[in-house]
């Protein structure tokens, strides 16, 4: 008999091996993955299901929840937008993680190991807060933002939808960063960034 609370995940390659293991890591049941052709590499073992479009798949998004497991904010969203209305998307934790109180999360939203987020966070649909990353109280993460390995958003950061933050960047307290902004690896950003600009640099410029 077929478990109702195993998990569909949509994608299969780079970012859904991580969150493949953080759900499997955190105790769930993984149904297969969602991909137009069965991938090579499956490191887990996974059923390739079909495709979102196929009426078999439908029918099993109905049943069982599922997780948005590609990297690439744009796609994300693109996903989330066409299947909200179709199935359960839950989130994908890591039993590392340490999150504080006051703390409220969207769906099909991503923390990795060792990441922290502290109280009175919002964070919005289909982020990914990668591998110890640190999030300082009262930050604000809109939908479909991707904060990379090492990253720490200090106290009061808010960071608008589609952006990456990049791995070990630095965002001084109380920044504001707009939406589909570029924030280089490393750089420590002391002044807000408008919407669609890339910064890099210490200080990121």
């Amino acid at each position: 008999m077929t478990n109702n609370n195993a998990i569909i995940l949509f994608s299969y390659s780079g970012h859904a091996f991580v969150v493949a293991d953080i759900l499997i890591k955190s105790g769930e049941t993984m149904l297969g993955y969602l991909e137009k052709e069965p991938k090579t590499q499956n490191p887990f073992k996974l059923k390739h299901l079909g495709f979102e479009t196929d009426e078999a798949v439908k029918k099993l998004l109905k049943k069982h929840p599922a997780f948005i497991a590609n990297g690439d904010n744009k796609m994300r969203k693109k996903v989330f937008e066409l299947m909200n209305a179709e199935c359960e998307f839950i989130n994908a934790i890591h039993p590392s993680a340490i999150i504080g109180s006051h703390v409220e999360m969207g769906i099909s939203t991503m923390v990795g190991a060792n990441v922290v987020i502290n109280p009175c966070t919002n964070i919005g649909n289909g982020v990914i807060l990668n591998t110890g990353s640190i999030i300082e109280h009262e930050c604000i993460i809109a939908d479909f933002v991707h904060i990379a390995p090492g990253a720490v958003l200090c106290g009061n950061v808010k960071v608008g939808e589609g952006s990456f933050v990049g791995a070990n960047a630095v965002v001084k307290q109380g920044i504001s960063i707009g939406k589909n902004c570029v924030i280089g690896a490393g750089a420590v950003v002391i002044k807000n960034v408008e919407d669609g600009k890339t910064v890099v640099g210490n200080p990121a410029k």
